[in-house]
Protein backbone atom coordinates (compact mmCIF):
# COMPACT_ATOMS: atom_id res chain seq x y z
CA UNK A 1 0.00 0.00 0.00
CA UNK A 2 1.48 3.39 -1.07
CA UNK A 3 1.74 5.99 1.72
CA UNK A 4 -0.62 8.32 -0.12
CA UNK A 5 -3.70 5.26 0.36
CA UNK A 6 -2.46 5.77 4.28
CA UNK A 7 -5.70 6.50 6.79
CA UNK A 8 -5.56 9.93 8.04
CA UNK A 9 -4.43 9.62 11.36
CA UNK A 10 -5.28 11.20 14.56
CA UNK A 11 -2.87 13.53 14.86
CA UNK A 12 -2.83 15.02 11.39
CA UNK A 13 -6.49 15.36 12.18
CA UNK A 14 -5.67 17.72 15.02
CA UNK A 15 -3.40 19.35 13.24
CA UNK A 16 -5.99 20.38 10.57
CA UNK A 17 -8.41 21.54 13.74
CA UNK A 18 -5.62 23.51 15.83
CA UNK A 19 -4.51 25.14 12.10
CA UNK A 20 -8.48 25.89 11.39
CA UNK A 21 -9.07 27.45 15.10
CA UNK A 22 -5.36 28.34 15.83
CA UNK A 23 -6.62 32.32 16.44
CA UNK A 24 -8.51 31.27 19.59
CA UNK A 25 -5.76 29.02 20.21
CA UNK A 26 -3.12 31.43 20.27
CA UNK A 27 -5.57 33.88 22.03
CA UNK A 28 -6.89 30.77 24.72
CA UNK A 29 -3.45 31.79 27.73
CA UNK A 30 -4.25 35.63 27.57
CA UNK A 31 -8.35 34.73 27.67
CA UNK A 32 -7.36 32.30 30.20
CA UNK A 33 -5.16 34.58 32.10
CA UNK A 34 -8.02 37.52 32.20
CA UNK A 35 -10.76 34.75 33.86
CA UNK A 36 -8.76 33.93 36.61
CA UNK A 37 -6.97 37.15 37.53
CA UNK A 38 -10.01 39.80 36.77
CA UNK A 39 -13.48 38.51 36.46
CA UNK A 40 -13.49 35.72 38.62
CA UNK A 41 -12.67 38.38 41.50
CA UNK A 42 -15.40 40.76 40.03
CA UNK A 43 -17.50 37.55 40.31
CA UNK A 44 -16.46 36.97 43.58
CA UNK A 45 -16.94 40.46 44.90
CA UNK A 46 -20.15 41.03 43.18
CA UNK A 47 -21.90 37.90 45.17
CA UNK A 48 -20.17 38.74 48.79
CA UNK A 49 -21.65 42.15 47.84
CA UNK A 50 -25.54 40.37 47.67
CA UNK A 51 -24.42 38.79 50.69
CA UNK A 52 -24.17 40.38 54.87
CA UNK A 53 -20.16 38.96 54.78
CA UNK A 54 -18.89 40.06 57.69
CA UNK A 55 -16.66 39.15 60.76
CA UNK A 56 -14.72 36.08 58.97
CA UNK A 57 -14.64 35.16 55.57
CA UNK A 58 -15.78 31.20 56.29
CA UNK A 59 -18.54 32.70 58.40
CA UNK A 60 -22.22 31.67 57.37
CA UNK A 61 -23.42 34.24 54.61
CA UNK A 62 -26.81 34.85 53.89
CA UNK A 63 -27.88 36.42 50.75
CA UNK A 64 -29.66 39.88 51.41
CA UNK A 65 -29.89 41.04 47.44
CA UNK A 66 -29.54 44.43 46.65
CA UNK A 67 -29.84 45.51 50.79
CA UNK A 68 -26.54 46.54 50.88
CA UNK A 69 -26.32 48.36 47.61
CA UNK A 70 -29.91 50.15 48.94
CA UNK A 71 -27.70 51.29 52.67
CA UNK A 72 -24.58 52.35 50.95
CA UNK A 73 -26.50 54.63 48.76
CA UNK A 74 -28.02 56.01 51.18
CA UNK A 75 -24.84 57.12 53.38
CA UNK A 76 -24.63 60.30 53.42
CA UNK A 77 -22.34 60.45 56.00
CA UNK A 78 -19.28 58.39 55.04
CA UNK A 79 -20.20 56.77 51.61
CA UNK A 80 -21.23 60.19 49.35
CA UNK A 81 -18.36 62.55 51.14
CA UNK A 82 -16.06 60.04 49.53
CA UNK A 83 -17.16 59.95 46.56
CA UNK A 84 -16.80 63.58 46.61
CA UNK A 85 -13.38 63.44 47.59
CA UNK A 86 -12.58 60.67 44.74
CA UNK A 87 -14.32 62.67 42.03
CA UNK A 88 -12.81 65.90 43.35
CA UNK A 89 -8.94 64.72 43.71
CA UNK A 90 -9.33 63.16 40.68
CA UNK A 91 -10.57 66.16 38.71
CA UNK A 92 -7.85 68.41 40.18
CA UNK A 93 -5.12 66.54 39.82
CA UNK A 94 -5.88 65.30 36.13
CA UNK A 95 -6.63 68.69 35.35
CA UNK A 96 -3.54 70.18 36.97
CA UNK A 97 -1.12 67.49 35.22
CA UNK A 98 -2.40 68.11 31.89
CA UNK A 99 -2.07 71.51 31.78
CA UNK A 100 1.74 71.22 33.55
CA UNK A 101 2.55 68.73 31.57
CA UNK A 102 2.07 69.62 28.45
CA UNK A 103 4.17 73.47 29.45
CA UNK A 104 6.86 70.86 29.99
CA UNK A 105 6.87 68.91 27.00
CA UNK A 106 6.53 71.81 24.75
CA UNK A 107 9.52 72.68 26.70
CA UNK A 108 11.41 69.54 26.22
CA UNK A 109 10.12 69.63 22.36
CA UNK A 110 13.39 71.39 20.96
CA UNK A 111 16.89 70.48 21.92
CA UNK A 112 18.69 72.44 23.94
CA UNK A 113 21.75 72.95 25.84
CA UNK A 114 21.47 70.09 29.01
CA UNK A 115 18.41 68.54 27.75
CA UNK A 116 19.22 64.98 28.50
CA UNK A 117 20.27 66.43 32.81
CA UNK A 118 16.60 68.40 32.30
CA UNK A 119 14.75 65.14 31.57
CA UNK A 120 16.75 63.00 34.01
CA UNK A 121 15.71 65.25 36.78
CA UNK A 122 11.83 65.89 36.14
CA UNK A 123 11.53 61.66 35.59
CA UNK A 124 13.31 61.19 39.07
CA UNK A 125 9.81 61.31 40.96
CA UNK A 126 8.71 58.48 39.12
CA UNK A 127 11.40 56.53 40.28
CA UNK A 128 10.56 55.74 44.00
CA UNK A 129 6.68 54.03 45.09
CA UNK A 130 3.87 55.65 46.02
CA UNK A 131 4.53 54.97 49.84
CA UNK A 132 7.72 55.93 50.02
CA UNK A 133 6.88 59.19 48.50
CA UNK A 134 4.07 59.47 50.92
CA UNK A 135 5.78 58.77 53.35
CA UNK A 136 9.06 61.18 52.52
CA UNK A 137 6.33 63.99 52.17
CA UNK A 138 4.65 63.15 55.53
CA UNK A 139 7.96 64.18 56.87
CA UNK A 140 8.43 67.68 54.70
CA UNK A 141 5.26 68.68 55.80
CA UNK A 142 5.53 67.54 59.56
CA UNK A 143 4.28 70.75 61.73
CA UNK A 144 7.17 70.05 63.91
CA UNK A 145 10.23 69.20 61.96
CA UNK A 146 8.96 69.01 58.84
CA UNK A 147 11.15 71.74 56.42
CA UNK A 148 8.53 72.87 54.40
CA UNK A 149 6.77 75.65 57.22
CA UNK A 150 10.65 76.25 57.75
CA UNK A 151 10.95 77.15 54.08
CA UNK A 152 7.92 79.49 54.48
CA UNK A 153 8.67 81.17 57.67
CA UNK A 154 12.23 82.35 55.85
CA UNK A 155 9.79 84.49 53.87
CA UNK A 156 7.41 85.15 56.48
CA UNK A 157 4.55 83.45 55.41
CA UNK A 158 2.81 81.80 58.65
CA UNK A 159 2.79 77.69 59.18
CA UNK A 160 0.14 75.99 57.36
CA UNK A 161 -1.23 72.88 59.17
CA UNK A 162 -1.06 70.99 55.76
CA UNK A 163 -2.06 67.44 56.75
CA UNK A 164 -2.01 67.88 60.20
CA UNK A 165 -5.65 70.26 59.36
CA UNK A 166 -9.01 68.78 58.31
CA UNK A 167 -9.48 71.70 54.92
CA UNK A 168 -6.10 71.10 54.19
CA UNK A 169 -5.32 67.62 53.94
CA UNK A 170 -6.76 66.63 50.92
CA UNK A 171 -5.39 69.14 48.99
CA UNK A 172 -1.82 68.50 50.32
CA UNK A 173 -2.12 64.77 49.37
CA UNK A 174 -3.31 66.32 45.45
CA UNK A 175 0.36 68.10 45.77
CA UNK A 176 1.88 65.06 46.41
CA UNK A 177 0.30 63.03 43.71
CA UNK A 178 1.04 66.21 41.25
CA UNK A 179 4.55 65.91 41.93
CA UNK A 180 5.01 62.72 41.52
CA UNK A 181 2.58 61.29 37.98
CA UNK A 182 3.19 64.82 35.97
CA UNK A 183 6.24 63.44 34.85
CA UNK A 184 4.18 60.32 33.38
CA UNK A 185 1.85 63.29 32.07
CA UNK A 186 4.73 64.54 30.25
CA UNK A 187 6.68 61.28 29.13
CA UNK A 188 3.19 60.67 26.88
CA UNK A 189 2.94 64.15 25.93
CA UNK A 190 6.59 64.49 24.49
CA UNK A 191 5.98 61.00 22.91
CA UNK A 192 3.15 62.49 20.80
CA UNK A 193 5.10 65.74 20.32
CA UNK A 194 7.92 64.42 18.54
CA UNK A 195 5.93 62.24 16.08
CA UNK A 196 4.43 65.35 15.14
CA UNK A 197 5.15 66.55 11.31
CA UNK A 198 7.41 70.12 11.05
CA UNK A 199 5.81 70.87 8.25
CA UNK A 200 2.82 72.67 9.32
CA UNK A 201 4.63 74.49 11.50
CA UNK A 202 7.21 75.41 9.06
CA UNK A 203 4.33 76.85 7.19
CA UNK A 204 2.41 78.53 10.05
CA UNK A 205 5.62 80.18 10.99
CA UNK A 206 6.20 81.51 7.42
CA UNK A 207 2.84 83.10 7.32
CA UNK A 208 3.39 85.47 10.65
CA UNK A 209 1.94 83.08 12.82
CA UNK A 210 2.72 83.58 16.78
CA UNK A 211 3.85 81.15 18.76
CA UNK A 212 0.71 81.21 20.93
CA UNK A 213 -1.69 80.99 17.54
CA UNK A 214 0.76 78.03 16.59
CA UNK A 215 -0.13 75.88 19.32
CA UNK A 216 -3.47 76.71 19.50
CA UNK A 217 -4.90 76.31 15.89
CA UNK A 218 -1.94 73.45 15.08
CA UNK A 219 -0.26 71.59 18.14
CA UNK A 220 -3.35 71.47 20.09
CA UNK A 221 -5.67 70.10 17.70
CA UNK A 222 -3.07 67.57 16.19
CA UNK A 223 -2.07 66.67 20.16
CA UNK A 224 -5.93 65.74 20.81
CA UNK A 225 -5.88 62.21 20.45
CA UNK A 226 -2.59 61.62 22.55
CA UNK A 227 -3.88 64.21 25.33
CA UNK A 228 -7.04 61.72 25.04
CA UNK A 229 -4.90 59.02 25.98
CA UNK A 230 -3.05 60.47 28.74
CA UNK A 231 -6.47 62.00 30.25
CA UNK A 232 -7.62 58.21 30.20
CA UNK A 233 -4.18 56.68 31.84
CA UNK A 234 -3.82 59.04 34.60
CA UNK A 235 -7.57 59.79 35.31
CA UNK A 236 -8.38 55.92 35.64
CA UNK A 237 -4.98 55.30 37.84
CA UNK A 238 -6.47 58.78 40.43
CA UNK A 239 -9.95 57.37 40.68
CA UNK A 240 -7.96 54.87 42.22
CA UNK A 241 -5.29 56.22 43.92
CA UNK A 242 -4.60 54.62 47.79
CA UNK A 243 -0.76 54.30 48.46
CA UNK A 244 -0.51 57.73 48.71
CA UNK A 245 -3.64 58.28 50.95
CA UNK A 246 -3.14 55.75 53.04
CA UNK A 247 1.02 56.44 53.62
CA UNK A 248 0.04 60.19 54.49
CA UNK A 249 -2.70 60.13 56.57
CA UNK A 250 -3.31 55.93 57.66
CA UNK A 251 -6.50 54.33 58.41
CA UNK A 252 -9.75 55.77 57.76
CA UNK A 253 -7.97 58.33 55.56
CA UNK A 254 -7.17 60.36 58.95
CA UNK A 255 -9.08 61.54 62.15
CA UNK A 256 -11.85 63.49 60.38
CA UNK A 257 -12.09 61.01 57.12
CA UNK A 258 -10.38 64.15 55.74
CA UNK A 259 -8.68 61.88 52.82
CA UNK A 260 -11.27 59.32 52.82
CA UNK A 261 -11.75 58.57 48.68
CA UNK A 262 -13.87 55.46 47.81
CA UNK A 263 -10.81 52.88 47.77
CA UNK A 264 -9.60 54.05 51.54
CA UNK A 265 -13.47 53.75 52.67
CA UNK A 266 -13.70 50.07 50.85
CA UNK A 267 -10.29 49.32 52.74
CA UNK A 268 -11.37 50.36 55.72
CA UNK A 269 -14.52 48.12 55.58
CA UNK A 270 -13.20 45.25 54.78
CA UNK A 271 -9.76 45.21 57.24
CA UNK A 272 -10.61 47.69 59.41
CA UNK A 273 -14.25 46.51 60.38
CA UNK A 274 -14.25 43.39 58.75
CA UNK A 275 -17.83 44.47 56.45
CA UNK A 276 -16.90 42.00 53.56
CA UNK A 277 -20.20 42.56 52.58
CA UNK A 278 -20.34 46.22 52.70
CA UNK A 279 -17.14 46.66 51.20
CA UNK A 280 -17.75 44.64 48.11
CA UNK A 281 -20.90 46.51 47.64
CA UNK A 282 -18.82 49.63 47.48
CA UNK A 283 -16.03 48.47 45.34
CA UNK A 284 -18.61 47.23 43.06
CA UNK A 285 -20.13 50.88 43.06
CA UNK A 286 -16.29 52.15 42.45
CA UNK A 287 -15.78 49.84 39.83
CA UNK A 288 -19.03 50.64 37.72
CA UNK A 289 -17.65 54.19 38.17
CA UNK A 290 -14.45 53.35 36.80
CA UNK A 291 -16.15 51.50 33.63
CA UNK A 292 -18.31 54.21 33.15
CA UNK A 293 -15.43 56.97 32.81
CA UNK A 294 -13.34 54.57 30.70
CA UNK A 295 -15.72 54.52 28.20
CA UNK A 296 -16.90 58.09 28.25
CA UNK A 297 -13.56 58.83 27.34
CA UNK A 298 -12.43 55.98 24.63
CA UNK A 299 -15.95 56.80 23.21
CA UNK A 300 -14.88 60.62 23.16
CA UNK A 301 -11.38 59.47 21.17
CA UNK A 302 -13.08 57.38 18.50
CA UNK A 303 -15.25 60.26 17.81
CA UNK A 304 -12.58 62.37 17.07
CA UNK A 305 -11.01 60.07 14.41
Amino acid sequence: MSADALPVTGTSGFSRWANTHRKWLFASPAMAFVVVLIIFPVAWTLYLSLTDAEGSVRSEKEFVGAQNYLDVLADTARFWPAVWRTVQFTGVVLIVEVVLGMAIALLLWRPFRGEKWVRVAILMPLVATPVAVGMMWRLIFDPNIGIANQVLGWFGIPEQPWLAGPNSALWTTMLIDIWQWTPMVVLILLAGLTSLSDEPQEAALIDGASGWQRFRYITLPLMKSTIIVAVLLRGIDALKTFDILYATKGKGGGSYHEVETLNVYAYGLSFDYNEYGTSSTVLILFFLIIIGSMWALTSRRKADY
